[in-house]
C-alpha cells in the first residue's frame, strides 16, 4: 500500500511539473509572438529555440512556436524578395546606363550566353595585334585573353603586366591557350578567368592613369610592348560592366533560393493544418 501511494505522489509531481513547464513556455511563446508583432525576426526565432531548448516536454507549446517559427521565416523569405527587387531596380538602372558603350557579340544558334567587349577590341579591328582583351559575359564573368601575334611561336601560357621594374601583376599559368595560324602568321592565345588572373585586371585598374603599362607574354621567350590606352581603357571598362552583371545575376541567385524557401515553408504550413 505504501508503495502504491508513493508511486501515485510522483506521478501527481511529475504532472505538475508537465503543468508549470507548459505555463513558463506558454509566456516565453507570448514573448517571442511580441517579438515577431515587431517585426524583430531575430528575437522571436531566440525565443522559440529557447522554448525547444528549455521546455522539451511542453508539446503543445512546441507545436505552437513550430508554427511560429514558419511565419518567421514566410515574412523573413518575403521581406528578402522585396529588398532584392528593389535592389534588382538599381543594378538595372546602373547597367542601363553604360550598356550603350559595349558591343554583344552573341551567335544565337549555338551560344546561350553572349559576351560584352569593348569596341575597341572587337576582332575586326585587332587582326594582328598582340594585346590584352577583356571581355565579360552575360551572367557578369569577366576573363581576359592574351593575344600573341608579333612574329614566330614563343608559347606563352602568362602575362605580366608592370608599371616598373617592382611593381607589377602576373597571372599564373593558364589552363586555357591554344595555338593556331592565319595565312601562316602563328597566332598564341591563353585566356585567364577573374579571380584567377593574379590580380592583373585590379592593377590595370588601380594604375589606369600612368602613362605607361608594359605588357609582357611569358612563355619559351618572352614578348615586350606597351600597353595601348584604348586597351587599359577596355580593361577597366569591362570591369565596371563585369561588377554591375555579376550583381545582378548574384541578386538572381539569391531570389530564387528565396523563393523555393518560400514554396517549403508554406508547403510544411498546409500540411500542419490539414494534420490539425
Amino acid at each position: 500500500m505504501k508503495k502504491i501511494l508513493i508511486g501515485t505522489f510522483a506521478a501527481v509531481l511529475a504532472l505538475a511539473g508537465c503543468s508549470g513547464d507548459e505555463q513558463k513556455a506558454g509566456r516565453l511563446l507570448e514573448r517571442a509572438e511580441s517579438a515577431y508583432a515587431a517585426a524583430d525576426y531575430s528575437l522571436a526565432k531566440l525565443r522559440v529555440d529557447s522554448i525547444r531548448t528549455l521546455y522539451p516536454k511542453a508539446f503543445k507549446v512546441r507545436k505552437a512556436a513550430i508554427r511560429l517559427m514558419q511565419r518567421v521565416e514566410l515574412d523573413e523569405q518575403r521581406k528578402t524578395v522585396d529588398y532584392l527587387d528593389s535592389m534588382m531596380v538599381v543594378k538595372q538602372a546602373a547597367l542601363d546606363s553604360v550598356i550603350g558603350r559595349f558591343v554583344l557579340e552573341k551567335d544565337t544558334a549555338y551560344q546561350e550566353t553572349g559576351n560584352y567587349f569593348y569596341p575597341t577590341q572587337v576582332v575586326e579591328k585587332n587582326i594582328g595585334r598582340s594585346f590584352l582583351r577583356a571581355q565579360v559575359n552575360e551572367l557578369g564573368e569577366m576573363s581576359l585573353t592574351s593575344i600573341y601575334c608579333a612574329g614566330g611561336n614563343i608559347h606563352h601560357t602568362a602575362v605580366r603586366v608592370s608599371v616598373d621594374k617592382d611593381t607589377f601583376a602576373e597571372t599564373p599559368m593558364s589552363d586555357d591557350s591554344y595555338e593556331t595560324t592565319d595565312l601562316g602568321r602563328a597566332i598564341e592565345k591563353a585566356d585567364y578567368k577573374l579571380g584567377k588572373d593574379g590580380g592583373v585586371v585590379a592593377f590595370i585598374v588601380a594604375n589606369r592613369d600612368k602613362k605607361k603599362l608594359r605588357l609582357e607574354f611569358i612563355g619559351d621567350r618572352n614578348y615586350s610592348t606597351l600597353m595601348q590606352p584604348d586597351d587599359v581603357k577596355a580593361v577597366a571598362e569591362i570591369a565596371h560592366l563585369a561588377r554591375i552583371l555579376s550583381g545582378m545575376e548574384e541578386i538572381r541567385k539569391e531570389k530564387k533560393e528565396a523563393g523555393l524557401k518560400i514554396q517549403f515553408v508554406t508547403r510544411k504550413m498546409q500540411e500542419n493544418e490539414t494534420d490539425q
